[in-house]
């Protein structure tokens, strides 16, 4: 596939397959030491479990998972252990190749990748994201590792807080925001770092509220974006990283169906500032007298901010002084004010 985005939401639906039955299993495993009733995805599918279909002969498997796994994981009900199937729904399988598909089967299987460690879980896709050389026709592409988590940093995101990214791509600002708020309530002796810095075994064993847990797995990180190829692969990006529940939404977050309520506490992105939008679908409560992505994303982080909140962002060098003299005289201050 010469697309490496393409590539990697295929990579994506097949992590998701063999994820299903790993939580399958886990589940079942859980309710029998519990005692309790347990009723499977794959009750009267069982032939689409990984483990059923792994070993068939190249063609056969790629009708199979074509025909009959893939539409079964785009049917699923909607939930927590299947939240990534509701962006399936206009989704299409693209391998075309058997051989191409046995032998990204046979990788995928020897990985394991979803019966390791979270942040192995999480290390494995992000090299995968890696591989992303192009950017999409509106702007996007990765921001640096180094420089998301410089920003959260000064941000300093808390437990308890809502966090957003109205542009979310691949999801790096919020997973970074999850990881430092983990990090930050987890004691100093349980933490491991890597030869390049980075944090493992973040347990948050000082976060002792079950509900605080849920606030976090549930209600702390939303994002935006309005591509579903990056909307995909940022869901099963945050997954695997152990956002149990990212809300994640296809949204364009510039127009006049986005909420632009004052929601959130902290603001991180680094949205496609690219182009202009049209002047019809720009959202009603811009003050701004302009059409410029740089200047609507910046009134945008001010309007759905609440009181208090702050606001990390990366700004193209052409938010200047030569685009501030376009602006009403009467809009001055609140350039001065996301400066």
């Amino acid at each position: 596939m010469s697309n490496p985005l393409v590539a990697i939401e295929q990579m994506s639906y097949l992590i998701f397959m063999r994820r299903l039955e790993a939580l399958d299993n886990i589940n079942k495993q859980r309710a029998s030491a519990t005692k309790q009733k347990f009723h499977s995805i794959f009750e009267g599918h069982d032939d689409c479990r990984w483990s059923n279909w792994k070993h068939m002969n190249a063609t056969e498997m790629l009708k199979h998972v074509r025909d009959v796994v893939f539409p079964f994981i785009q049917n699923l009900n909607d939930g927590d252990d299947v939240l990534f199937s509701r962006y399936l729904k206009d989704a299409t399988f693209m391998i075309l190749k058997p051989s191409l598909l046995q032998e990204a089967v046979e990788i995928f299987d020897k990985i394991n990748i979803t019966e390791r460690a979270q942040d192995v879980q999480g290390d494995v896709y992000e090299l995968l994201l890696s591989e992303i050389q192009i950017a999409g026709m509106n702007g996007q592409f990765r921001t640096p590792r180094h420089i998301i988590k410089m920003i959260v940093e000064l941000l300093d995101p808390k437990l308890g807080e809502t966090i957003c990214d109205p542009a979310c791509g691949t999801g790096g600002f919020l997973i970074s925001a999850y990881e430092h708020i983990v990090r930050e309530n987890t004691s100093k002796e349980l933490i491991e770092y890597d030869e390049d810095g980075n944090a493992h075994n973040l347990v948050g064993d000082k976060i002792a509220k079950k509900e605080h847990w849920s606030f976090l797995q549930n209600n702390s990180f939303y994002g935006f974006d309005f591509e579903y190829t990056m909307l995909r692969i940022g869901i099963m990006n945050m997954i695997l990283h152990g956002i149990r529940h990212p809300n994640i939404t296809y949204a364009d977050s510039l127009s006049k169906r986005f909420d632009q309520s004052k929601h959130y506490d902290v603001i991180l992105a680094n949205p496609p500032f690219a182009g202009a939008v049209d002047r019809t679908d720009i959202n009603d409560n811009f003050k701004l007298n302009t059409r410029d992505t740089e200047l609507l994303f910046l009134e945008l982080f001010h309007n759905i901010l609440k009181m208090g909140g702050r606001a990390g962002v990366i700004v193209p060098t052409g938010v200047s002084q030569v685009q501030a003299r376009q602006i009403k005289k009467s809009e001055e201050p609140f350039l001065k004010n996301v400066s």
